[in-house]
């Protein structure tokens, strides 16, 4: 009875024993679709979710985290058995290759010398698993993997760093938005005054009272307050546009903004060193450019493992035949341990090492730049936070006189008392006024959402 080989049997092991030791890596990224649109208003809050959910810019970012999440499994494949199969015919009168065909095939034997220097063609069908596995590569894969390790979480720096920008932008845009609202509003209130003073000034001097200079004067303010109009109606379109893109809506789209129910005035309770502190520590791109310098140093030992030597083990298991079948009696195994050294690379080697040691260098001037940024972006916020809380109280006062010149100057405009270039004087003097109270309450709030922004305030 043919006793059988055992060597396939060892093979399979070997290999089964390297892929049950591979764990499970998860390779699939589900990000989130956008949301549709299930209304049509926005407040501050709501507008502020629904571009997390829709703003392109951001589902970039989301998407680079997978990307990154996927090239961590690629660099982790290096640990792992890599195993292919494949098929192979061949045939050959060549001595020497059908010679080592036929001992493949386990049948040379002493009949075949006669045909040794003339053996005619001869083919050989090879089914075969190959398993390769990287034992040793100078530690090159460990620190590829880190690097990608740390990939991720540089996306996810990224992504914080776009949520943060895009939250200030909607929340910037939607001031403004407001604010140039309540500019339309008052140069239409404008335009209403105006335009009765203007049809009184016109009776009056029909009936010989007043100068026809005065009816000129109130025809050109009627004429800037109209211009005043358009531009705010104009202001208001381009502040929905941005709102729209930063949503990640259509220009088409129909939607309407609304305020929040109550305004809260901000506050500076903090010194600015104590936030520039905070900064430091909670601000996503100095992470980031901490995280970009600990990736290149791991590149520069990467780069360095090429003078170390290399080493893998190998295992083949196939059969040689002349026909394509199989037969346990013509199976042939290899399996063995390779060692490899670089000796000279044509100086690639220490080249690739300078540049990786460059890249480090270049990684902590960023940092040191992205520290300087964000201080300059801190303190802008910060003064400016400080001066619109300032001109909330001074245009405050500024508005109140002004309202009451004007009633003033009304009354003595009717008594005939006030000229026309008075009440234009009291009636550009309560719009300004207004104008400007209205723009320190918004500028406050936006300088405040930079506030937050620079601190890193939003998560």
């Amino acid at each position: 009875m043919h006793k059988r080989n055992n060597a396939p049997f060892l093979v399979w092991n070997f290999l089964a024993i390297l892929l049950i030791s591979m764990p499970t890596l998860a390779t699939d990224f589900d990000s989130s679709k956008p949301t549709e649109l299930t209304y049509q208003i926005f407040t501050l809050e709501q507008a502020i979710d629904y571009a997390i959910a829709n703003n392109p810019d951001l589902q970039i970012a989301i998407e680079r985290i997978g990307q990154a999440d996927a090239q961590l499994n690629v660099a982790l494949s290096s640990f792992y058995p890599q195993i292919s199969a494949k098929v192979a015919y061949e045939t050959s009168n060549n001595p020497a290759q059908v010679f080592s065909m036929m001992v493949a095939q386990r049948e040379f034997n002493a009949n075949t010398i006669s045909t040794i220097n003339n053996p005619g063609y001869r083919q050989n069908f090879r089914p075969e698993i190959i398993g390769h596995l990287s034992l040793f590569r100078g530690g090159q894969d460990y620190h590829e993997s880190k690097a990608a390790e740390l990939g991720i979480d540089q996306s996810e720096f990224e992504r914080a760093s776009i949520h943060d920008t895009l939250i200030q932008a909607i929340t910037t845009t939607y001031y403004a938005y407001l604010a140039t609202l309540e500019a339309q509003k008052i140069a239409l209130e404008s335009i209403k005054s105006i335009s009765s003073e203007l049809n009184q000034t016109q009776l009056k001097h029909v009936a010989g009272t007043v100068l026809k200079s005065d009816v000129l004067s109130l025809e050109v303010k009627l004429s800037q307050a109209q211009e005043a109009q358009l531009k705010a109606a104009n202001s208001v379109d381009l502040a929905k546009v941005t709102i729209a893109n930063l949503l990640g809506l259509p220009i088409q789209q129909n939607f309407s903004i609304t305020p929040s129910t109550i305004f809260i005035q901000p506050t500076l309770t903090a010194s600015f060193n104590d936030l520039l502190e905070q900064a430091i520590v909670q601000r996503p791109e100095v992470k980031a450019a901490a995280n970009q310098i600990e990736i290149a140093k791991h590149k520069v030992k990467s780069a360095q493992g090429a003078y170390l030597p290399r080493a893998d083990a190998y295992v083949s298991y196939g059969q040689n035949s002349r026909a394509p079948d199989f037969s346990s009696e013509k199976e042939n195994v290899t399996a063995g341990v390779s060692m490899e050294i670089n000796l000279f690379s044509g100086l690639n080697t220490p080249q690739q090492i300078r540049i990786a040691e460059l890249n480090v260098a270049q990684a902590k001037e960023t940092e040191r730049k992205t520290k300087l940024v964000i201080e300059q972006e801190l303190k802008t916020a910060y003064l400016k936070l400080q001066e619109s809380l300032a001109r909330i109280n001074t245009t405050k006062l500024s508005m109140q006189a002004a309202t009451e010149a004007l009633r003033l100057v009304k009354e003595e405009r009717q008594a005939g008392v006030a000229t026309v270039t008075r009440y234009i004087e009291a009636e550009v003097a309560k719009n300004s006024a207004q104008s400007n109270s209205i723009a320190a309450h918004y500028d406050a709030l936006i300088a405040d959402a930079a506030l937050k922004k620079a601190i890193g305030a939003w998560k």
